[in-house]
Formats: C-alpha cells, sequence, structure tokens
C-alpha cells in the first residue's frame, strides 16, 4: 500500500425503484451516467434495484432474475460504457419457486466482480423479510476491488450485526459497500446513521450506504469516512452524493487506531 495511490471517487444514487424492471434499469442508466460525468469509478444503488414493491408479495419471485439474465447484463453494459463498476440490490431466483434471494452484484464492463445474498432478513420491527426471502448461505466474504481499494458488500439488515463487517475486514475490505432499504419508523434515522458511523468507527474503513427515499426509506444515503464522519450524504429525496475513498486516509487512521491488529477475538459462524 501506499500513502500515494490517488483517492478513489465513489457515488451513492439514492432512488426509488418500482415494480416496472425496465423503469428501474433506465433510471440506473441515467444516474450512472451523470455519477461518472462527475468522475466517479464506483457507483452504488440501493438493495431491491431490480424490482420493488411494497408490501412485497409473490411478484417478487415472478420478476426474480439470474446472475445471467437481463438486469445484470445491463448493468454490465452501462459499467463499460461509463468505464465503472455498479452495485446494485438484485431479486434473484432461490431454490424455493415460491420465494427470492435478495442479493447484491458488483458489476464491471467484464462481468460480474463480486456476489453477495442476505444473510440477516428483515424480520424485525413488524417486518417479516423471511416470508418471501430465502437466507443466503454462510460463505466467503465478497469483496472485489476497484483501483487497488478493496470493497465488501453487505445488505440493510446486516448493518446490525458488526460481525458482518468484521468478516469482510478479515478479507482485506478496506471500504463496505451498504445498498439498503431501511424502513421508515421511529428512531430510524437514528438507528441508520448511528450504525453507520460505528461500523466505520470499528472497522477503520469507509463505508458507503445507499437507501431508497422517503417515503417508504428513510433516505440518508451516505458516504462514511473511517473515523465516521460523513463526508457526503443525500437527504430524503432521490440524488447522488460524491465523495473520495482514499487510501492514504486509511493507512493513517490504521496507524493511530490500530484496533483491527489488538484484537483479541475472531468471528465465527454459528450455524450454516
Amino acid at each position: 500500500m501506499s500513502d500515494h495511490a490517488p483517492a478513489l471517487p465513489v457515488a451513492v444514487c439514492q432512488f426509488a425503484p418500482t415494480a416496472s424492471r425496465a423503469d428501474n434499469l433506465k433510471r440506473i442508466a441515467r444516474l450512472s451516467a451523470r455519477a461518472a460525468a462527475r468522475g466517479v469509478r464506483l457507483v452504488v444503488f440501493p438493495e431491491y434495484s431490480s424490482y420493488f414493491v411494497d408490501p412485497m408479495d409473490d411478484s417478487l419471485a415472478a420478476n426474480a432474475e439470474t446472475l445471467d439474465g437481463d438486469f445484470v447484463s445491463t448493468l454490465a453494459g452501462i459499467a463499460a460504457e461509463h468505464g465503472i463498476v455498479i452495485v446494485a440490490g438484485l431479486v434473484e431466483r432461490a431454490s424455493d419457486a415460491g420465494r427470492v434471494r435478495n442479493t447484491v452484484v458488483a458489476v464491471r464492463g467484464d462481468g460480474v466482480r463480486a456476489v453477495y445474498r442476505k444473510q440477516h432478513l428483515y424480520d424485525a420491527f413488524g417486518q417479516t423479510e423471511s416470508d418471501w426471502v430465502e437466507a443466503g448461505e454462510l460463505g466467503a466474504p465478497a469483496v472485489f476491488d476497484v483501483a487497488g481499494i478493496r470493497f465488501g458488500l453487505m445488505t440493510c439488515y446486516d448493518l446490525r450485526f458488526p460481525e458482518v463487517a468484521r468478516t469482510l475486514v478479515d478479507a482485506g475490505a478496506e471500504a463496505l459497500v451498504v445498498p439498503a432499504e431501511w424502513v421508515r419508523g421511529p428512531l430510524k434515522e437514528h438507528h441508520w446513521t448511528t450504525l453507520l458511523a460505528a461500523r466505520a468507527i470499528e472497522s477503520t474503513s469507509y463505508v458507503v450506504a445507499a437507501d431508497h427515499p422517503t417515503p417508504i426509506g428513510i433516505g440518508h444515503s451516505a458516504i462514511i469516512d473511517p473515523q465516521g464522519v460523513t463526508t457526503a450524504a443525500v437527504a430524503i429525496g432521490e440524488g447522488i452524493a460524491v465523495a473520495e475513498v482514499d487510501r492514504a486516509v486509511i493507512e493513517r487512521v490504521r496507524r493511530v487506531n490500530p484496533v483491527l491488529a489488538l484484537r483479541r477475538y475472531r468471528v465465527e459462524p454459528i450455524g450454516g
């Protein structure tokens, strides 16, 4: 690693996916073009970017795709056109025909770089995501590199489980990417901003998080630096925020605050 490596511009794109898969892709294409015009190399979209309905219903399974389907192949085309990497949430076909996988893909022009299937389903605050979604298997952390910086994937409710972030950091992640649909409710904005900062501080890593806007999500997509400081953010509507992920900042924070080197515990799965 070198303190002289150039900083990497990244963007979070806050938008509200709908039940129109074609329209979602058009909006992703437009937002990606706007972000790329600002020099961005990595563009992050929310959870369920390919298809979303509220409340969830049987149409999720009817609109689920495979990793070689239209959504991912179109993302690859957009990424190739602009020379970027795109991260977005995908409703993926599951082993059970009546359910789906809540999947996040990192896609470059030459194909998929990483895949993450949500492990902690949102069965909380009166919601039961597991009625419609099959949990991802516990496996190797989903990481990928852009310009020499390693990013790790997690999703929404995973943010409440610090061990997920720790497994990504153990796999070399220097920035945590968090596509989300953070449902509105009492104190939910407070939880979101607090947990984003906590994951950044304890991991001495950047956090790059994209949410749905209001009224279903809370908005507040953000890029957080390794000391928990928000460097760019969107408010509650649709929009784009751009900031840099800087290797020199990561190295400096980890020298001053070597929490990763000083750990005395490791993270292990408790079930398959």
